[in-house]
């Protein structure tokens, strides 16, 4: 397993230079000046010019390019443009606000979605199990931006019983939950549903029954554990997602998280913040999947995680 895990973690690093390859470059075809977005209505060309030099941006993009890679591999994200701050130090500032909006929608979508794929596959083709499934599939299907605007304008502009934006109180994180965790419980139902089912078809399941066991203990004792394997994995890897920022929603919902923080750097062209936000992202969801490797071990003497 050690072995396994330090060969993850190394493999990674590719990733992480693609990553950052594809959106400096991007970025640099994206039409627009940064430097004249900073300044604002006081455009001077010679000061202009004196600000490029100074942040290097009239050095060749290869040059700012390697540049970037030593930084980032000292630790050091760069230097927002537009908030002249270190990019490291905005990012920290916002993550605790994507922290609670990420932990709090990934419970939801567990406390949802497992129970519920779980009641359906107990019943198969029941109205139980097509509700739940056609709850979910909705969840899933619908866009994440348009279930925002549904949900502010019914319980916050209609009803009123709801804030629709900021991040003051734990009642401005309802509809955020809502509409991030929907959508995840949705993915946890439907595979929790189809591994449980699997798994009711293998022959301990009948000799357990055979034995005279109660259904519900069946799937409790027997049924559950080895059906979550899979599920674990999914909820390890949408937490990581969602801890890299939910763009969308906290937009939509103003959210001073990491997600935003993503949208203000394309829209002032700060590509150090934008590189760092895209970077944090990546690492989030590779560890991500990482841990769910390794948990997928533990609750499986089984399994086993040998590098050829």
């Amino acid at each position: 397993m050690t072995r396994y895990l330090a060969w993850r973690l190394l493999s990674t690093i590719p990733i992480l230079i693609g990553v950052s390859a594809l959106v400096f470059f991007l970025m640099n075809v994206v039409p627009g000046d940064p430097v004249a977005i900073m300044q604002k209505d006081f455009i001077d060309p010679d000061a202009l010019e004196r600000v490029r030099r100074e942040m290097h941006l009239d050095d060749p993009p290869l040059v700012r390019y390697g540049r970037f890679l030593v930084d980032m591999a000292r630790g050091d994200l760069g230097y927002s443009y537009k908030m002249k701050r270190p990019v490291s130090g905005v990012i920290a500032t916002a993550f605790p606000a994507t922290f609670k909006l990420a932990l709090a929608a990934a419970l939801f979508a567990w406390f949802i979605g497992v129970p519920a794929g779980l009641l359906s596959a107990v019943k198969p083709n029941s109205i139980a199990d097509n509700g739940l499934m056609g709850f979910s599939l909705t969840g899933i299907s619908m866009p994440t931006f348009w279930v925002a605007l549904v949900l502010q304008y019914v319980f916050g502009v209609i009803f009123g019983l709801l804030p629709v934006a900021g991040f003051d109180s734990w009642r401005h994180m309802i509809l955020p939950v809502i509409v991030l965790g929907w959508g995840a419980s949705g993915s946890v139902a439907r595979l929790t549903r189809s591994s449980v089912l699997e798994i009711m078809r293998n022959d301990y399941i009948r000799t357990a029954r055979s034995k005279g066991l109660t259904e519900g203990r069946v799937i409790r004792v027997h049924a559950l554990k080895n059906a979550l394997l899979p599920v674990v994995t999914i909820m390890a890897i949408q937490l990581s997602s969602l801890l890299s920022g939910a763009i969308v929603t906290e937009s939509v919902f103003g959210i001073p998280g990491v997600g935003r923080l993503a949208i203000t750097a394309i829209n002032n062209r700060d590509m150090p913040l934008l590189q760092g936000t895209v970077m944090f992202g990546t690492f989030l969801v590779i560890i991500g999947s990482i841990v769910a490797d390794v948990l997928y071990a533990l609750l499986d003497p089984r399994i086993r995680y040998v590098r050829d």
